[in-house]
C-alpha cells in the first residue's frame, strides 16, 4: 500500500471518530470505606489510563458499582458509561476508546514492542489481581477482619453475610483456575517475586516501561503497585515485596505527584 493511501485512510478513519463527550463517567465502590484490594487497583489503573490521555471522565462512588451492567449481574470494575454504552475493566476499556476514538497511548512503539507491552499487561493483572485477591480473601487476618468488613457495610444485616458469603466463592472458584489453586502464601509471594524483578529489570532507571513516554502498561502497573502499597491491611507481605525494588517505588511515586497531585 502506497503512502499516500495510507493517509487518506488515516485522514478519512479521524474524519469518522467522535469527540470525546464531556459526560462520561467511571463508577466505582466508595474508596474510603467499601472497596477492596484488587478492585481498588483495577479502578486507580483506569483512572490513571485516563489522566495520562488527558480524556475527561467523572468519577462517581456507588454502593452498586460491581452491578452496574446491563444484565444487573456482578462485573468486574471499574464500569465506564459513555452515552449508552457501558464497559467494564482496564482491558476491555482500553480496547473502547482505542477503536472508537482513537486514543492510544503507545502508537510510538514498534509492532514488537506493541506485543511486549500487551503481553507484560495480561502478565501483570493476571498475576497481581489474583494475588490480591488471595490475600484478600485466603488469608483468614485479612478476610476476617478487613475484607468481609469492607465488602458487607453497605449492605443491611443479614444481607451482608450473604453479599460476603458470594463474593467469597466467586473469588475463590477464579482463584481455582490459577497457579495460586491450593497454593500457600510463600508459593503466591514466589509467583509475585519474579514478576516484580521482571518489571523492575524492564523498567531500570527509565521514567517509564518505554522511555520518556507513558503507555497503558505504566497506567495498569501503577494501578497494582500504588494500591498494595498504600491500602493498610494486617498481612503486608505484598507491600515489602513491591518495596524491595527502589525503581518501581519511584516510579509509583513519579506518576502519583505528576497525575493526582494537587497543582
Amino acid at each position: 500500500m502506497s503512502a499516500t493511501i495510507e493517509n487518506f485512510l488515516k485522514k478519512t478513519a479521524t474524519a469518522d471518530m467522535q469527540e470525546w463527550p464531556r459526560d462520561a463517567v467511571l463508577y466505582q465502590p466508595y474508596e474510603e470505606e467499601q472497596i477492596l484490594l484488587a478492585e481498588n487497583a483495577s479502578c486507580l489503573a483506569v483512572r490513571t489510563y485516563f489522566k495520562m490521555l488527558k480524556l475527561p471522565v467523572a468519577l462517581e462512588q456507588r454502593a452498586n458499582a460491581e452491578f452496574i451492567s446491563p444484565g444487573g449481574k456482578r462485573t468486574k470494575l471499574p464500569v465506564l458509561r459513555v452515552e449508552n454504552f457501558i464497559y467494564a475493566e482496564f482491558d476491555h476499556i482500553v480496547t473502547f476508546v482505542e477503536q472508537n476514538f482513537g486514543k492510544s497511548m503507545s502508537e510510538f512503539l514498534s509492532q514488537d514492542d506493541k506485543d511486549t507491552m500487551r503481553t507484560s499487561i495480561c502478565l501483570a493483572e493476571h498475576i497481581l489481581t489474583n494475588a490480591e485477591h488471595y490475600v484478600s480473601w485466603s488469608l483468614k487476618e485479612v478476610r476476617d477482619t478487613v475484607t468481609k468488613q469492607r465488602n458487607g457495610c453497605v449492605y443491611p444485616f443479614p444481607l451482608n453475610y450473604v453479599q460476603n458469603w458470594r463474593k467469597e466463592n466467586a473469588i475463590q472458584r477464579q482463584l481455582k483456575r490459577t497457579e495460586f489453586h491450593d497454593a500457600d502464601l510463600a508459593k503466591v509471594v514466589d509467583v509475585v517475586h519474579h514478576l516484580l524483578t521482571d518489571l523492575s529489570g524492564r523498567l531500570g532507571d527509565k521514567k517509564y516501561f518505554f522511555g520518556d513516554r507513558p503507555t497503558e502498561l505504566d497506567a495498569l502497573v501503577f494501578g497494582h503497585l500504588y494500591s498494595i502499597i498504600t491500602m493498610p491491611l494486617p498481612n503486608s507481605v505484598l507491600a515489602e515485596n513491591v518495596s524491595l525494588h527502589d525503581n518501581l517505588v519511584q516510579f509509583c511515586k513519579n506518576i502519583d505527584r505528576a497525575y493526582f497531585s494537587v497543582k
